[in-house]
């Protein structure tokens, strides 16, 4: 049996639903990122693990212990589920130790619990310092401690990096992610944005109107989409029509081959790092943008426009004529229309 498994969360605010059902597994020391975009339920369902929100209809049980069923509401304090809020909560009127302190009893506070956990996340130096007097990463960090001292069972995280800036939210994010590794913390973390996600969980959740559309490891939703949403929402995709036959789908880009069964007018996506551009052709450039790593231009190929990425400076100029073509593993393809499907093509063996 999974260390925390939600069956069946249902959730309504004023008779509208924010969770539909939803069924989730997590494994004792795995780390689950959560992704979805705002207003998809994640916080929600979130809160509901922590006790605080009571669901319509659902069951949550963590290491064998039912903490939510028809029958049974275990308070917050007493389910031993810490959370790491997005705005971290810190009390401005208290030193460091005493907000990491705040929660735990006399006892474990003279064992140094704040100190041991300080120095875990290496601030143990700052243990006499106000909130005020922290950077946004020393502050994180504390909140992360404060949470880590009551010795949780699972640690959940509500977008916990997003008041940090670009740099410095992905150190304090990969560090964070390899103290989850390191403690053996079973963890979920909240977020919306793809890349973060990557870096977090060991497994990803796809979240979307308030259903869980996609579970799996980073790199299969990413290659493997469930739906033409997921693939769109899981970074950038061109989603082109074409149609397949016998394993292969016609396409703008040309002909190529095809994971799945998909028969007949179909959309088939594809990465933009999979799309190699040259020197002359029927393609035309609409648009440049660098980003220093990488190049992404916009193009235009028989009335379909396209999203190309090549590693290095730009070459080409709005207007330039260029032709297009693919260098990436069999493409997946969904059935016309598609948008919604709750099973998408699987790699083959």
């Amino acid at each position: 049996m999974p260390y925390l498994q939600a069956q069946d969360i249902s959730k309504r605010f004023n008779g509208a639903p924010v969770l539909d059902g939803v069924t989730l597994t997590v494994e004792q020391g795995e780390s689950l990122a959560l992704l979805g975009p705002s207003g998809c339920g994640k916080t929600t369902l979130l809160r509901i693990l922590a006790g605080l929100e009571i669901p319509d209809r659902g069951t949550i049980v963590v290491e064998d212990a039912v903490l939510t069923d028809p029958e049974r509401f275990v308070p917050p304090e007493d389910r031993r589920i810490g959370m790491v809020f997005q705005d971290w909560a810190l009390f401005p009127h208290m030193t460091v130790s005493k907000n990491v302190c705040f929660g735990l009893d006399r006892s474990e506070i003279d064992q140094g619990r704040a100190i041991e956990k300080l120095e875990l996340v290496g601030l143990a130096h700052l243990a006499d310092r106000y909130p005020g007097e922290l950077s946004g990463g020393q502050a994180q960090r504390v909140a992360l401690a404060r949470a880590l001292a009551p010795r949780p069972r699972v640690l959940l995280f509500d977008e916990p990096f997003s008041n940090l800036d670009t740099g410095l939210r992905a150190q304090v994010r990969a560090d964070v992610a390899a103290l989850m590794h390191e403690v053996g913390m079973t963890s979920i973390f909240v977020t919306h944005d793809q890349e973060e996600a990557f870096v977090l969980g060991d497994r990803v959740a796809v979240m979307n109107e308030g259903r869980i559309v996609q579970v799996g490891r980073p790199s299969e939703v990413y290659q493997y989409p469930a739906s033409p949403w997921v693939a769109a929402f899981m970074g950038a995709a061109n989603i082109l029509d074409g149609s397949a036959a016998d394993g292969r789908a016609s396409t703008p880009v040309g002909e190529l081959r095809m994971a799945g069964a998909v028969q007949g007018p179909c959309r088939v996506v594809i990465r933009p790092e999979h799309l190699t551009v040259e020197p002359g052709g029927q393609a035309v450039i609409s648009s440049v943008e660098y980003y220093g790593h990488d190049t992404s231009y916009e193009l235009e190929l028989n009335g379909a426009k396209l999203v190309t990425r090549a590693m290095a400076a730009p070459i080409f100029a709005p207007g330039d004529r260029v032709s297009v073509s693919y260098s990436g593993p069999d493409v997946i393809a969904f059935p016309a229309g598609a948008a919604h499907i709750s099973e998408g093509p699987t790699p083959s063996s």
